[in-house]
């Protein structure tokens, strides 16, 4: 290693030491966690749950009864917030200190183009993001499986699960890198650098939240059922909140006449009214894949885009 690869090193090994300080104690920590898990499962204490119900009540009392996932969820939270650190601790100083500070000059001085000096400091600083960002979302999804789509556990649709885990945490983090070293070109402050990563990436994560949650970018599946038989139990998929009956013209209602309850009286109610069926929509376990690539697609293309407009920039801003 020599050259503008190793002033990159110097400049970068405390971020990544603190990077592989915080892997290491994830890990630990879902190892310990993830045992306790296991050992609940072993002991006998939700062999009478129904993975459908929203919940699984205690035998003795009825109160819900779940597994001890909040760790998990915590590593989930860390890392839909990993884009935004990212962004702000190892994107924004990434080229934005060597402009506050004019060091910049004295490297370019030295025979190294500009191209170099931007590529060494990213690659290494894109390597390290890749390594943290795709170790915790495995991290992830290795302690969730025990618990995985169960009503003790966590769902596939639960934030920190669709957003903490699968290939949609790496292309999140290296948006999260390209918005701050993009940030840090054109401020050349890295206090203000910061401050715009931290509002743009957290306006990203918003923005990805929403489209999760209204359903824009993968619509939700319509099941229809005759209506006075129990319908099929809701199970891993995720519920819009939308049901209700259908008329033998396919119009649907959203605010039923008639009782929900499945019998006699539901069917003689849809005959009386000219309803056909009962629907409900909400969007099955295998989704899960398809929120993950969308994201994966949309941030890995916003990550390129922004890496681009970096590259075209070097040469009138530094």
């Amino acid at each position: 290693m020599k050259g503008s690869l190793w002033l990159a090193w110097r400049q970068q090994r405390v971020l990544v030491v603190c990077g592989a300080v915080v892997l290491v104690a994830a890990t630990a920590l879902a190892a310990y966690f993830r045992a306790g898990m296991v050992d609940a499962l072993h002991s006998g204490l939700f062999d009478h749950c129904d993975p459908g119900p929203l919940y699984c009540s205690r035998p003795g009392d009825g109160m819900p009864q779940f597994l001890d996932v909040e760790p998990l969820k915590l590593l989930g939270a860390l890392n839909i917030a990993l884009p935004t650190l990212i962004g702000m601790f190892w994107g924004a100083p990434l080229l934005g200190r060597d402009r506050e500070l004019g060091t910049h000059r004295m490297v370019l001085a030295q025979g190294v183009s500009r191209a170099q000096w931007f590529a060494s400091r990213f690659a290494l600083a894109a390597v390290g993001t890749v390594v943290l960002s795709g170790t915790l979302a495995l991290l992830f999804r290795w302690w969730w499986e025990p618990a995985v789509n169960r009503s003790y556990g966590v769902f596939w649709y639960e934030a920190t699960a669709l957003t903490g885990s699968g290939p949609a945490t790496v292309a999140a983090a290296l948006c999260g890198l390209t918005v701050g070293t993009l940030a840090g070109l054109l401020t050349r402050r890295v206090l203000s650098a910061t401050a715009w990563t931290l509002v743009i990436t957290s306006m990203v994560t918003v923005l990805v939240q929403w489209t999760h949650r209204s359903r824009l970018l993968v619509p939700p599946h319509r099941y229809v059922s005759d209506g006075w038989r129990p319908k099929p139990p809701m199970g891993d998929k995720w519920s819009t909140g939308h049901d209700g009956l259908v008329t033998d013209s396919g119009g649907r209602t959203g605010v039923p006449d008639c009782p929900q309850p499945s019998g006699r009286e539901l069917k003689e109610c849809m005959a009386q009214h000219g309803y056909v069926a009962r629907f409900y929509e909400a969007n099955p376990a295998g989704d899960y894949w398809t929120f993950q690539w969308i994201d994966t697609a949309l941030l890995g293309g916003l990550a390129l885009i922004l890496t681009v407009v970096t590259v075209l920039l070097l040469r009138r801003r530094v």
